[in-house]
């Protein structure tokens, strides 16, 4: 693998977390993600399921996960499956995960091969209760693909029709909110890489150039650092583009006079990164960009100090929109009169800011936890306010990821330049 993997301790931890919370006489099945066809024989890169990637660290199609916490016999208590390799596989693909290699990377010391399973699934099914099938319930999720956790909660219904069926999902979205040291090196290497694209991009930008090329650098930087991917589609978006929140295209000129938004990040082993900061297509805030550009960052450092523990999303959000409210006064943005009538269920500043501050991170961009959850010790939080004014063909949005501890917080793109003068400073140093 490109990437350089975790310690297999990341994964026996965290399966012992999820089993801690099982009822008893319980199993527990994960799968792969499947490799996702385009058209003809072509297929999308392989992206592996999180929470199988989370329990196991296997990042290999055709790969499953059970636990047993329960089995008579304790070499059933943790198994993984894998697709059987063969010499033709070797040839055309390259190498697949062994049993010995499977077993450094994630702990489990039982490896079958997938020829194997129903043998496995049912010596150990047949003496338990319950089992826990995983779905896609994430609240953003579209749900339109049928996934391989999908096709099997079927076949395993069918199967054991008289077995209590549980959902995997309610525990994932308990425990995926809390990050380990592991898993925020994880995640502090992505933003280190991050970083290291848009101090290079800065370099680069410059009237006459388009944002796929701006884009392009990005990528180039990520390849070299064990970077396999975007963690997103990213957003290079100049001027009036800026204004559109989803902006992905990136097929425009950037114009002197205009400020280009860049919303991106770099997955490492994958954990993601997600940044947004905005730089003058010219190297020059000129006076209006940078009195809103300040704005934005005075908001997102008054957001960071609310997250603490005990606070929830909705809270946050809400005295978010307090703060964005007095600075869009300040900009003559609106007005204290609008302000005193407007509707409490579509806040003035709505207008100008449209979007919430802050999602979750880690292993998915918009990783687990629900919105009314108290926000803990140890959850990492993007946050990023902005401010989009389409008659001025100006949108401005900036963002870091925060690291929430008992007493404060870490602001783990602190070294990552935000303020204008040195955006400005580091891009007529070329």
């Amino acid at each position: 693998m490109r990437y350089i993997p975790p310690s297999k301790k990341l994964f026996v931890d965290n399966r012992k977390r999820f089993v801690s919370q099982m009822i008893s006489d319980s199993v527990a099945i994960f799968n792969s993600n499947d490799v996702m066809p385009t058209s003809a024989d072509g297929t999308m890169p392989f992206i592996q399921q999180s929470d199988m990637y989370y329990l196991s660290g296997i990042d290999q199609e055709e790969s499953m996960l059970l636990l047993s916490p329960n089995a008579s016999d304790p070499f059933l208590r943790e198994v993984l499956f894998l697709k059987e390799t063969s010499e033709e596989i070797a040839i055309w693909e390259g190498e697949k995960l062994t049993k010995e290699s499977a077993r450094a990377i994630s702990g489990v010391q039982s490896i079958f091969w997938l020829s194997q399973l129903e043998t496995v699934l049912n010596t150990v099914i047949i003496h338990a209760k319950s089992i826990y099938l995983n779905s896609n319930e994430h609240l953003r999720a579209p749900r339109v693909v049928e996934t391989r956790d999908d096709r099997f909660a079927k076949w395993c219904i069918q199967k054991y029709p008289l077995h209590q069926i549980e959902r995997a999902q309610p525990i994932m979205h308990v425990l995926r909110p809390i990050k380990s040291s592991s898993e925020i090196a994880q995640l502090q290497q992505a933003i280190d890489i991050t970083e290291g694209a848009f101090r290079r991009v800065l370099h680069f930008i410059e009237p006459g150039v388009y944002e796929f090329e701006i884009e392009a650098e990005m990528i180039h930087e990520f390849v070299r650092s064990r970077s396999r991917r975007f963690a997103f589609q990213p957003i290079i978006a100049s001027g009036h583009n800026a204004c559109v929140l989803h902006y992905v295209e990136n097929k425009d000129l950037c114009k002197s006079g205009d400020l280009v938004l860049m919303d991106f990040g770099a997955e490492y082993g994958n954990y993601n990164a997600d940044l947004t900061r905005c730089a003058p297509v010219n190297g020059r805030f000129s006076k209006r960009q940078k009195a809103v550009y300040n704005a934005v960052l005075r908001v997102q450092r008054e957001a960071m100090n609310m997250l603490v523990p005990g606070n929830t999303i909705p809270e946050y959000h809400k005295e978010v929109g307090k703060v964005m409210e007095s600075e869009l006064v300040g900009l003559g943005l609106l007005s204290r009169t609008e302000i005193k009538r407007q509707d409490s269920g579509n806040p003035a500043y709505k207008k100008y800011f449209m979007h919430g501050t802050s999602h979750h991170l880690g292993i998915d961009v918009h990783d687990y936890g629900y919105p009314e959850m108290k926000m803990k010790e140890g959850m990492v939080f993007t946050v990023e306010p902005g401010i989009y004014i389409r008659e001025e063909r100006l949108g401005i949005r900036l963002e870091n990821d925060i690291l929430i501890q008992k007493n404060g917080i870490i602001d783990l793109m602190k070294n990552i330049p935000i303020e204008a003068g040195e955006i400005e400073e580091l891009m007529n140093s070329r």
